[in-house]
Parts: structure tokens; C-alpha cells; sequence
């Protein structure tokens, strides 16, 4: 496991094109809503005395007022997105199972379209730990994009069970007929963290199950994703404990990242400009960071595959080979009749 974690890592820093173009990737898709809602607090600050007052810092009077006419994404601009606390915002929804709404959730279903199509080139690039070029590696990102669309099929129908149905029922039906007689507050949250581990129990498996799945629908460049997630299944059944203790030590390292970020995080600090670059440098480090975690956990994950199963340095998909450009053909063919021309 630890082998494969240290693997995984430097295969990951062996790409960083790779995790320079997932980064950016991140970037654009956020810039249009960053855009749309820079243009709504520049129109209800106008030129006023709040906006000289926001500028020189956090202006919460404002703040308030503004949230009470947001609308739509615009009410996602809450003090809970200031530094650490939105990775707890997070963190809560998540566990919650609280789903993003409005322009939020458009953004969120771009970001899942657009990993669909670059995770088949991306485990491609990790699979084979060498250079591509972007001709290869967007070949890669076709082939299996269909592919990872029917997985998605599946994944989504598991996590709408999940979420919609059990989570509703466990921390919300069976949590308040558990604590319906409870009086000490302890007692309650400790029940409430006992549903969290239960969920959590029921949702890494499918998490790890479906990893797998898309490893060897790579790597094995399996055209059926239903024999590509039994055959995950399988794989995660004989090796209970090396893939899980694998999928711990990833989960560990972004435990890791999370309370570096949470001793960094200058939080509001004072209202300068020196303050607010560091507080946004420091974010987009912590974006980045999450970036390479995200990679890892794939890359470790294909080199324990590849380990086990005799794969080490092969993948299936062969390496798509440009085709000749038009005047090489044009002169090729040229050639070819002027050979079968009768001599005079």
C-alpha cells in the first residue's frame, strides 16, 4: 500500500502538464460565475459610501443587506466562503447531503461533463507514466468519455440511493426517533456522528468500487462498463484490506492537506491589500494542492492495479498514431503511379 501510495505520488509529479491542465480546467469553470457575480455586487454597491467602505474591508452591514435581495448562486456569497470555512461549508453540505441549486448546480454539472471526458486521459497518462502529447492524450479522453457515460448512469442511480433515500432515513427518520427521548446535547451529537460513520461506511465502498471500475476500463480498455464494475468488484473483494488501507492512506493525505490549510488560512485578516493577495494566494495553493490529492488517489490506485494483476508496464489501449498529412499521401500516391506507368 505504501509502495503504491509512493508510486502514485511520482507519477503525478512526473506529469505536471497534467496537473497544470486539471488546475486550469478548475479555473475556467469557475470564472463564469465569479464574473456573474462580481457584476451583481458592483451594481448594488454603486458608487456609494458602502462601497468605499467594502473596499477598505469586510462590511457586514452590507453584507446583509446584500444577501437579503440575493438571488439565485448570488446567495452562495456568505462569510462561510471566507478561507477555511469554506472547506467546513463543504464538508457540511456534503454529509448533509445538501445539493447545489441554481447557477451553482450548472456549475457542478459542467465540472462532472468535463472529468467524465478528461478522466479517460488522464488515467491514460497515469497508467502508461510517460508523456502523451496532446494528440494521444485527447484520443484517450474520447475513447472512454461514452464509456465513463454509462458508468455514470450506474453511479448516479447509487448515489441517488444513497443519499436521497438512506440518508433521509438514517439522519433524519431514525436519527429523531432515536434522540425523541434524549435531554443531554452530548448524547445526541455522539448518535448524530454514529449516523455520519454508518453513511460513510455505505459510501466509500461505492466510491472505491466505482474507482476500479474506471481503472480497468483503462488499463484493460474493457468496452463494457458492467463487466468493467464486476470485474472492480472483484478485485476489491480479494484485496479488501490492501485497497481500503490504500484508499486510507490517500484520505489520510488529504487529511493532511485540510489541517495545513486550516493553520495557514490567514482567515479576514486586516483590511489591506497585502493581507487580501496573501488570503487569495493561499487559496489558490490550497486549490492546487486539492488538484495533485485528486490525482493521486487515481495514480496510487492504477500503480496497486497494475501491480497485482502483472500490469505494471502495459496498457491495453494502443498509442494512437497521427495520420499522414495530405501532400505526404498526395506525393506518396504520385510515387506509387508512377511506378506502375509502362516504360516508354
Amino acid at each position: 500500500m505504501i509502495r503504491a501510495l509512493f508510486d502514485g505520488i511520482g507519477r503525478v509529479l512526473g506529469a505536471p502538464v497534467l496537473v497544470a491542465g486539471v488546475y486550469l480546467l478548475t479555473l475556467l469553470l469557475a470564472a463564469p460565475l465569479t464574473l456573474a457575480l462580481h457584476d451583481a455586487i458592483a451594481s448594488h454597491l454603486g458608487a456609494s459610501v458602502a462601497a468605499e467602505q467594502a473596499a477598505a474591508g469586510v462590511y457586514w452591514e452590507w453584507w446583509e443587506e446584500f444577501q437579503a435581495q440575493a438571488q439565485g448562486f448570488e446567495r452562495t456569497f456568505t462569510p462561510s466562503i471566507i478561507g477555511f470555512g469554506a472547506v467546513l461549508s463543504n464538508l457540511s453540505a456534503f454529509v448533509d447531503g445538501a445539493a447545489p441549486s441554481g447557477g451553482l448546480a450548472v456549475a457542478v454539472a459542467f465540472y462532472l461533463a468535463a472529468w467524465a471526458f478528461l478522466a479517460g486521459g488522464v488515467l491514460d497518462r497515469l497508467a502508461r507514466r510517460r508523456r502523451l502529447g496532446a494528440s494521444a492524450f485527447f484520443a484517450a479522453c474520447g475513447t472512454y468519455f461514452f464509456r465513463f457515460l454509462r458508468l455514470a448512469v450506474v453511479a448516479g442511480l447509487a448515489y441517488w440511493l444513497l443519499f436521497d433515500l438512506f440518508h433521509a432515513w438514517l439522519l433524519e427518520d431514525l436519527y429523531a426517533d432515536v434522540t425523541r427521548g434524549i435531554t443531554v446535547e452530548r448524547t445526541a451529537f455522539l448518535v448524530r456522528l454514529g449516523g455520519y460513520a454508518l453513511f460513510g461506511a455505505l459510501v466509500l465502498p461505492v466510491n472505491l468500487l466505482l474507482d476500479y471500475a474506471k481503472i480497468r476500463a483503462v488499463v484493460e480498455d474493457r468496452r463494457s462498463m458492467l463487466g468493467a464494475l464486476l470485474a472492480a468488484g472483484r478485485f476489491v473483494r480479494r484485496r479488501p484490506f490492501s485497497t481500503g488501507g490504500l484508499y486510507a492512506l490517500n484520505a489520510g493525505l488529504f487529511g493532511l492537506l485540510l489541517a495545513g490549510y486550516a493553520a495557514v488560512d490567514p482567515g479576514i485578516g486586516a483590511p489591506d491589500g497585502t493581507a487580501l493577495w496573501t488570503a487569495l494566494l493561499i487559496g489558490q495553493a490550497y486549490v492546487l494542492a486539492r488538484v495533485v490529492t485528486k490525482l493521486v488517489f487515481y495514480a496510487s490506485q492504477t500503480a496497486y492495479f497494475q501491480s497485482q494483476l502483472a500490469h505494471a508496464g502495459y496498457v491495453a489501449a494502443p498509442r494512437p498514431v497521427p495520420p499522414e498529412p495530405p501532400a505526404a499521401e498526395t506525393l506518396a500516391h504520385t510515387a506509387h503511379d508512377a511506378g506502375k506507368a509502362p516504360a516508354s
